[in-house]
């Protein structure tokens, strides 16, 4: 499918090769361009040849460049149309969905590129052999891939879809292409635990070093589950099983690859009652923005920005909300390294826009603020930034900040993540206040 340029950079290569606004991009280096991945890969290195379509002629262009060089041009349309999701996934967190949110929300999306670029764990189900030969020719690596299951069969119906099986047989041929991956374990108890879940790690571990990390997540649930497959989180005493695994297989990794490389979610110490392993546990934060060792690193950052501090010069009294789940470790941090001046309240807010047993932080929204804050007394609210959808100000439910702002009738500011960004605002010198 041809690409239509829509505009041209004045001085860029594409100008000087002579490309104009209307012309239709057909190939670079004599490769057809079906997106944005070609077009990055084939626009990389020191040689460069342009054919394209001008007013129904062929026409070919080439030069010498440098290898960063880009082609300065602009296209109609979009060259990474979105690869929606083939699977039926018993733990599907799209179907548990609350109804009435913005259409994007309930959008299945299951595509290999966004996992290159963007960190989006991916199933590999609707990746047929000629498109895995393009993932291994691009060199398209590292990707984010759920794995769930190696068992072939149990990986099938956690994914309802035969497809499924297959997995093994891929990871093996990226990893004799010289590709890596970092994968995922959502933990559904009664299916992918105990004997299947030491099977997984194994598996996956002998994967290594293709396989650079495996995260395990436990299943999140909401209130919107009529008519799905009967679910439930683990238990104290399961997510402290689970533990015991983890903890057991990271010291044999650690012997054999000088690597942990299997590691929980902040979310299973949680469930388990259990402190989080310090911030050297998690080696690379490889796997931070999937819930691991979020807290650890916060933790850390905060109590290195905190020898620095500069000295309130006058009393500060603000209200911090947060996930259940996460409010008495947040309590707990602030209260062991008090600041002089400085008084936070912690607040643990129900989610009684998803229900279930969502607890966590970045889920809230401005309904669950509304009605889990009124009444609260404070110089400033601090929400944190994962509360919203990125570069806005946005909820989930599409409230806003100064909307809640508003309603509360108290300041909001809005906090980066990180622990040198939480200090700042309790500081009232960052994040952005509402």
């Amino acid at each position: 499918m041809p690409h239509i340029i829509s505009s041209v950079a004045p001085g860029s290569l594409g100008m000087e090769l002579g490309l104009r606004p209307g012309d239709k991009l057909l190939r670079l280096n004599g490769e057809a361009v079906l997106d944005v991945i070609d077009y990055q890969h084939l626009i990389a290195g020191d040689r460069l040849s342009v054919e394209f379509e001008r007013d129904g002629e062929l026409q070919e262009v080439s030069c010498e460049k440098e290898e960063w060089e880009e082609l300065g041009v602009q296209f109609e349309g979009n060259l990474l149309a979105t690869r929606l999701c083939a699977n039926h996934c018993i733990f599907c967190f799209v179907d548990q969905m609350h109804p009435g949110c913005r259409e994007s929300l309930y959008v299945k999306d299951d595509d290999w590129r966004m996992s290159l670029m963007m960190g989006n764990f991916i199933t590999l189900t609707n990746v047929p052999d000629r498109e895995l030969e393009r993932i291994i020719r691009r060199q398209a690596s590292p990707l984010y891939i759920s794995v769930h299951a190696t068992n072939p069969q149990l990986r099938a119906f956690l994914l309802g879809n035969p497809n499924g099986a297959k997995l093994m047989g891929q990871l093996t041929r990226l990893r004799d292409a010289g590709l890596q991956y970092h994968l995922q374990v959502v933990l559904c108890p009664g299916y992918n635990d105990g004997e299947e879940l030491c099977r997984t790690i194994e598996e996956c571990a002998a994967l290594h070093p293709a396989a650079l990390s495996l995260a395990v997540v436990p299943v999140g649930l909401t209130g919107y589950r009529e008519g799905l497959t009967p679910l439930r989180c683990p238990s104290a005493e399961e997510a402290q099983e689970i533990l015991r695994t983890i903890r057991r297989y990271q010291k044999k990794f650690y012997k054999l690859y000088g690597t942990r490389f299997v590691y929980a979610a902040d979310e299973l110490y949680l469930l388990a009652g259990q402190p989080f392993p310090k911030a050297e546990s998690y080696e690379d934060f490889a796997q931070i923005e999937n819930g691991v060792g979020m807290f650890a690193q916060l933790e850390e950052e905060f109590l290195l920005a905190l020898e620095d501090a500069a000295p309130l010069e006058r009393e500060r009294d603000l209200a911090l909300a947060c996930g259940v789940s996460i409010a008495p470790r947040m309590e707990a941090l602030l209260r062991a390294h008090p600041i002089e001046k400085l008084h936070v309240r912690v607040l643990g807010v129900p989610n009684v826009f998803f229900g279930g047993q969502v607890n966590v932080t970045g889920l809230l929204t401005g309904a669950c603020l509304r009605a889990g804050l009124q009444g609260l007394r404070a110089e400033e609210l601090l929400l944190s930034e994962c509360m919203f959808r990125a570069g806005t100000h946005s909820f989930l439910d599409d409230t806003t900040a100064e909307q809640l702002a508003e309603a509360l009738r108290l300041p909001i500011r809005i906090v980066p993540s990180g622990g040198e960004e939480l200090l700042l605002a309790l500081l009232g010198q960052g994040g952005e206040l509402i």
